[in-house]
């Protein structure tokens, strides 16, 4: 991190209230409470989803989010020795700004009627997922970027992630209930490109230093955050899924992935390190990866054994990134990548779009069913083809790719 001197730590207590004096008046201006029935401009879906999640609030699903975001990703920067303890309090910071940001700039497109925001619990889940997609982008840079810097990033990208999730998922009406889109490759390749903007070449000495400097007290961090992950990220790529069916679907596949990315991962890593068993940072990663490239797919697929091969191509990727195409990022493209975010949400992201288009193609009323309406609602009532809506999931993912590029460069 940059060295604090008094005029840093005044700068960020100044801008800490202006931000925080900024959302009070905006949330006095703006914001209310939504009531059971709930007004909505909103596209059909996102209205039945926040009735549905406001009516019964849904508790553990949303614990579990709040608690993957607090902690997995905290955690997540806490195992490199450089940065750890310190990183993971500002990742707090950044939430607790970003959770509130969130939720003016996403209740303006979503829940804005007559004048006012009207929240609810499905507000305060749609914003930990922008927050999550913040939280990644700051993988990408940290140690080059001071807190203030931190907070003006998130200020930036929450609302351009939040336009690409309009955008994507009311506009066009994409299916991507687990965020390997909106979150994940948004996150990953917005913080890449402010990375390449924000090139350092004094810090090439430490170009590895992330990923080498891994001792005992941060082994700690990688397992606690690796069991966090196993245990509540399953909530977080279903818990915007309405209907009970479709959830399940989703929670499955999401195991199912993790578990083989995750046994790729000691096929592959004695393969490629010295070491006969992989480091627990190489597993966490691969629980990641397991997971994001579920993020479109996973209420798609309509049996375990596609869940277990999308989990296992993506956990052999990951490793092949970290020892292959993250020094060429770092020599040619000048990218320095301080979490290796690229290969743990961008590829898969990337991988998790690819799939999921492909299984729109063979979204059928035979082989989907009475989910044919949970997961393409568009599909079932006749408004648009399987081509269509299929055509239409692939050009989501440029699209993420271009705002997240452009908005990544001009922040940077």
């Amino acid at each position: 991190m940059p060295e604090h001197t008094a005029a840093s730590r005044l700068r960020l207590s100044g801008l800490c209230f202006l931000l925080q004096i900024l959302n009070i008046l905006l949330f006095a201006v703006f914001v209310r409470y939504s009531s059971e029935s709930g007004p909505g401009q909103c596209p059909p879906q996102l209205n039945d989803s926040q009735r549905t999640l406001d009516s019964g609030f849904q508790q553990p699903c949303f614990q579990d989010v709040h608690i993957q975001v607090l902690l997995s990703f905290g955690l997540l920067v806490a195992f490199l020795g450089r940065y750890g303890p310190g990183s993971a309090a500002i990742s707090i910071l950044i939430i607790a700004f970003a959770i509130q940001w969130a939720v003016l700039i996403q209740g303006f497109f979503y829940f804005f009627l007559n004048g006012k925001i009207y929240v609810g619990a499905q507000s305060m889940v749609s914003a930990d997922f922008c927050t999550a997609a913040v939280l990644i982008s700051i993988g990408a840079v940290l140690g080059r970027i001071n807190p203030v810097q931190m907070l003006l990033l998130a200020l930036l990208e929450v609302t351009l992630c939040s336009l690409n999730e309009y955008i994507l998922l009311s506009l066009m009406g994409v299916s991507d209930s687990g965020r390997a889109l909106t979150v994940h490759t948004f996150g990953a390749y917005f913080g890449l490109m402010a990375s390449r903007v924000l090139y350092q070449p004094q810090k090439d000495k430490r170009k590895r230093e992330g990923q080498q400097d891994v001792g005992h007290q941060t082994d700690v961090f990688a397992v606690v955050g690796t069991i966090y992950l196993w245990i509540f990220w399953p909530s977080f790529t279903s818990t915007t899924t309405v209907h009970a069916n479709a959830k399940n679907w989703a929670v499955l596949n999401t195991y199912f992935s993790l578990v083989a990315s995750t046994i790729a991962t000691f096929i592959l890593s004695p393969v490629l390190y010295e070491k006969s068993t992989p480091q627990m940072v190489q597993i966490q990663d691969a629980t990641l990866a397991g997971m994001a490239v579920m993020g479109m797919a996973g209420e798609m697929l309509v049996t375990p054994f596609g869940a277990l091969i999308a989990g296992f191509l993506v956990g052999l990727i990951s490793p092949l990134g970290f020892r292959f195409f993250t020094p060429v990022l770092h020599s040619r493209l000048k990218i320095q990548d301080t979490c290796g975010v690229h290969n743990i949400h961008g590829l898969p992201g990337i991988l998790g779009a690819l799939l999921g288009t492909l299984l729109t193609l063979l979204a059928t009323a035979d082989t989907y069913g009475d989910r044919l309406e949970l997961v393409f609602p568009l599909v079932a009532q006749g408004s648009r083809t399987v081509t269509d809506q299929a055509i239409i999931q692939l050009s989501a993912l440029p699209l993420t790719l271009l705002l997240a590029v452009l908005g990544g460069c001009f922040t940077g």
